[in-house]
């Protein structure tokens, strides 16, 4: 499909195009479009992919090239935020009748929400890793220290946890009916605490200057300015520890539910994808730093996975290296409705009904990650079939929440 809607196309005062990729978008998220378009150092246009809605500042799921300029809060509190997915070599016919069991050994090897594991032995090699330029950020910028209770210890018993949100943990069925283990993190507490004390630095840095922005969210760092190299040290780290976090905690799960299955095998390499981060790359003649926030990077022939809900389809897809999308697709279904009007709107029953067939809780803490909060993913799939190719459809049999 085309591109649907394309604003600022003969726009004068240095303002960019944006090129969307959806005409599901509301007014707010219009808004902060509009809004980035304005800033001086966007390079050619911004994209804004079809699950496309309302964020901090910055839109979810819109791709934001900058030259020169890095805003934190375009690639937000969630670093390194993305998906890791792994095909098993059984058959759905080989998943034990009652799956509730797979669902809580998954809840005991997995901590979700706030919580943390106790021993760090599993996830030695990770926080090696990780630990000399943790130690760095520690030194140069101490008030990163007091924004959490004990950093130095949490950042790493956090490592292979869950979280909580839209995070989850999935057991799937493709259509040919191979088992998939499907799963959504971040970089936990100490991403976070990251990404709020460099917003917060770039507020600072930008005082003097606040009349030239639209939003004050969109406070940016320059390139060669100290703030700058230090927030993309930083950001770099964070994003290597979601990705590692992920990677524990697929190693935690395949553990878990290995007592409950015939013996198995990982039959296809692990896809393992940011889809909240920020990255140098070259495009319509130039290289610049991308910030995908909510958006990942669909290069030609690059797997990517794009989730659905708790009780619809997830994709695995193929990039086909679109340059109006800056070679990027969307990165789930998208809300279409906050989680307080969620909470508000929907019952216990509502999401027992909507998540009829899936092993997963249905209290009402998890309300808010109801399918109906979301946008309709076959819809969002058909809007970006020129951006990438679908390699499998996979459906959920099992789902645990943060």
């Amino acid at each position: 499909m085309p591109i649907k809607i394309e604003l600022n196309k003969n726009a004068k005062n240095g303002m960019k195009p944006v090129k969307i990729f959806t005409r599901d978008i509301g007014n707010t998220a219009l808004t902060q479009l509009k809004n980035l378009s304005q800033l001086p150092f966007i390079h050619s246009h911004i994209a804004a992919m079809p699950d496309v809605h309302a964020g901090i500042g910055a839109t979810v799921g819109s791709v934001i090239p900058t030259d020169g300029a890095i805003i934190p809060a375009a690639v937000g509190v969630d670093i390194g935020c993305g998906m890791n997915a792994v095909r098993l070599s059984i058959k759905s016919s080989q998943l034990p009748t009652n799956l509730k069991e797979i669902r809580f050994a998954i809840e005991r090897a997995i901590p979700v929400g706030a919580k943390a594991h106790k021993m760090i032995s599993a996830r030695d090699k990770s926080i090696r890793q990780l630990q000399t330029g943790m130690d760095f950020i520690f030194e140069k910028h101490s008030a990163l220290l007091k924004m959490m209770k004990k950093p130095r210890q949490t950042w790493v018993q956090q490592m292979g946890t869950l979280g909580s949100g839209n995070h989850f943990i999935e057991i799937c069925i493709d259509e040919n009916k191979d088992v998939w283990i499907m799963l959504h993190s971040g970089s936990r507490g100490i991403g976070n605490a990251i990404g709020r004390y460099f917003i917060s630095k770039a507020k600072k840095d930008m005082q003097g200057h606040m009349q030239n922005l639209p939003d004050r969210d969109l406070s940016y760092f320059s390139e060669g300015c100290e703030n700058f190299d230090d927030y993309m040290f930083a950001v770099d780290w964070a994003q290597r520890y979601a990705f590692y976090n992920r990677q524990e905690m697929m190693e935690l799960v395949v553990r878990a539910i290995k007592p409950f299955l015939p013996p198995f095998q990982l039959t296809k390499e692990a896809i393992n994808c940011h889809h909240n981060y920020v990255n140098k790359e070259h495009h319509f003649g130039k290289d610049v730093y991308v910030t995908r926030k909510g958006a990942i990077s669909a290069q030609d022939g690059e797997l990517g996975i794009i989730p659905g809900s708790m009780g619809t389809n997830s994709y695995i897809v193929s990039g086909k290296g679109k340059a109006d999308s800056f070679c990027s697709c969307a990165h789930g279904a998208g809300r279409k409705m906050t989680r307080t009007a969620a909470r508000k709107r929907f019952r216990r029953e509502d999401m027992e009904e909507q998540t009829q067939g899936v092993e997963c809780r249905k209290d009402s803490r998890v309300i808010d990650e109801i399918p109906a909060a979301y946008k309709d993913i076959e819809t969002v799939m058909e809007n970006q079939s020129d951006l990438i190719s679908v390699v499998h459809q996979l459906k959920q049999v099992v789902c645990i929440k943060g």
